[in-house]
């Protein structure tokens, strides 16, 4: 179903769906093969949520302003604010005061520039738009800057955390930092095949971040598309012999396949990759992503049973489990492979969520009861700071509730400061919850402008229905992060139910949990 807003709309996954889609074997629909063929659709060619799609069209196809326009006073902030209403979504401008809107209705609208070109084939209609998006996914990496990435693997980084490489900012700031085709890189790794799991994906941008030696190597798409947006993912791969894909159940209403974690299987061993970008070329352009980069896993000595391999966060098991609770034949291989190497040297804890109903010791096992569970065992609370504040960061926000005692400063919260067993001594109230997300002028100010608001889906109807939460949003000073695909959303992190005897989670999500105890 569509979820409609000011700031516009995205898809959500129903529980009405079908069950007999589970099946990989369908094919693409006629029209989205020949839609793909002819380039017809201005937007991005991958599904994908459609405030992404008008942040697309947006900037693929900026406004231009005459200079009588230009002279009639309008404000830059009216200005972006009138071209937005025909896309779906319009940001509001901290610039702009109310009496500037009494005014701006007497002045004349900007209106698009059309330009009579002699028409073209379809196909030629698309070469402005893909030059642009060769833009954001063009990474040619210098001589320098494989050398820096090769002593980055090998130099003493016990976190293993990164981030993403930002184009358009002076290069030390990408110090340290990485792409899509870094990790892919033969620095790391002979391939031999590999599994993506991702929520937005685009195929052939995929395909294009591998050394051209990997290209046709096997690939599975781990996704939770159905329906029109599962054949277009499905026709994008057509050309791709090498590429098969393990569709995701989602059987609760509204949840979504968020987890964005990539297995890479080596000749000279295992890798695996845990991060919070979307797989198409935006996402790894112009944000700041973070990524987790596993040891490379040797493989263990054959006969090898048991718990051999296994790392004292018993990250091993727990990632076995997560890839069991997506119940798929597909992905028997890659346990199984799992299950043959060393993981011995993993420091960090795993912490996911899978779509069901726990009841038990399972409520334990995902969400933020799985964090919560992590915290009391293996966390320890230092005297006289635990009412240090609790800081989170994120760029989507569910629905919560009438009040912060319905979720978040309830259940939630009590899963942030379970530190060691002196916890229950502490009132939930004593600890501050700060929460970054970023302002409209943070957005304005960004190297994206409006349309990296397509990044941010929070609807008008939600947010006027917890008012309460703007209490609790700081701006983003941070120097350090932590690393997860969750957002802030009960679908995400899970909700008790009957009594707190049950936990109801509706989306897959995956990320890493940092604690001094594994260092």
């Amino acid at each position: 179903m569509l979820q409609e807003g000011a700031h516009g709309k995205w898809t959500v996954s129903s529980s009405d769906d079908s069950t007999e889609e589970n099946s990989d074997n369908e094919k693409p629909s006629t029209s989205s093969l020949l839609n793909a063929a002819h380039g017809k659709t201005s937007g991005p060619q991958y599904p994908c949520s459609e405030a992404r799609k008008a942040a697309h069209k947006r900037k693929a196809s900026p406004l231009k302003f005459s200079d009588k326009n230009l002279s009639t006073g309008i404000s830059p902030a009216e200005k972006q604010r009138t071209s937005q209403e025909g896309l779906g979504w319009c940001l509001s401008s901290s610039d702009e005061e109310p009496e500037d809107q009494e005014k701006s209705s007497h002045k004349e609208t900007p209106k698009e520039e059309k330009c009579d070109a002699p028409k073209e084939h379809p196909q030629n209609l698309c070469k402005d738009e893909h030059s642009e998006n060769q833009k954001a996914e063009d990474y040619d990496e210098a001589p320098s800057e494989a050398q820096d990435t090769w002593d980055m693997l090998n130099g003493e980084n016990p976190f293993r955390f990164f981030l993403t490489k930002v184009r358009g900012i002076e290069q030390s700031y990408n110090s340290g930092a990485l792409h899509i085709r870094d990790i892919l890189s033969p620095l790391f790794g002979t391939l031999v095949s590999s599994a993506q799991f991702n929520y937005c994906i685009d195929v052939e941008w995929l395909v294009r971040q591998y050394p051209q030696e990997f290209r046709k190597k096997p690939l599975l798409i781990v996704h939770g598309e159905k329906r029109e947006s599962k054949a277009e993912l499905l026709a994008q791969a057509r050309p791709f012999e090498n590429i098969s894909f393990c569709q995701a159940k989602l059987d609760i209403a509204f949840g979504t396949h968020h987890t964005k974690m990539m297995l890479l299987l080596y000749e000279e061993g295992l890798r695996v990759v845990i991060h919070t970008s979307n797989l198409i070329a935006e996402d790894w352009h112009q944000k700041t992503q973070g990524i987790w980069l596993s040891p490379l896993y040797p493989r263990l000595p054959q006969g090898t049973t048991g718990s051999a391999g296994e790392s004292k966060t018993n990250f091993k098991s727990d990632l076995i489990s997560y890839l069991m609770a997506y119940n798929s034949p597909l992905l028997k291989e890659w346990i199984d492979l799992i299950q043959e190497h060393d993981l011995s040297e993993t420091r960090v804890y795993l912490v996911g969520s899978t779509p069901g109903r726990y009841q038990g010791i399972d409520k334990e096992k995902w969400g933020h009861l799985r964090l919560r569970k992590l915290l009391k065992d293996h966390a320890s609370s230092i005297p006289a700071r635990e009412s240090w504040p609790v800081v989170g960061q994120f760029s989507s926000i569910g629905s919560m509730g009438a009040d912060g005692s319905k979720w978040l400063c309830s259940e939630f919260q009590e899963s942030l400061v379970a530190a060691g067993s002196s916890v229950t001594t502490l009132l939930k109230c004593d600890v501050p919850v700060h929460l970054v997300y970023p302002t409209v002028n943070n957005v304005r100010q960004s190297l994206e402008g409006y349309p990296a608001g397509g990044s941010l889906p929070y609807s008008i109807q939600t947010a006027q229905k917890q008012l309460w939460l703007h209490s609790y949003f700081q701006l983003y000073l941070a120097e350090m992060l932590s690393l997860c695909s969750a957002n802030l959303s009960k679908a995400a992190w899970g909700a008790l139910e009957k009594n707190g005897t049950q936990l109801m989670i509706r989306s897959y999500e995956l990320g890493v949990l940092f604690l001094p105890s594994a260092f």
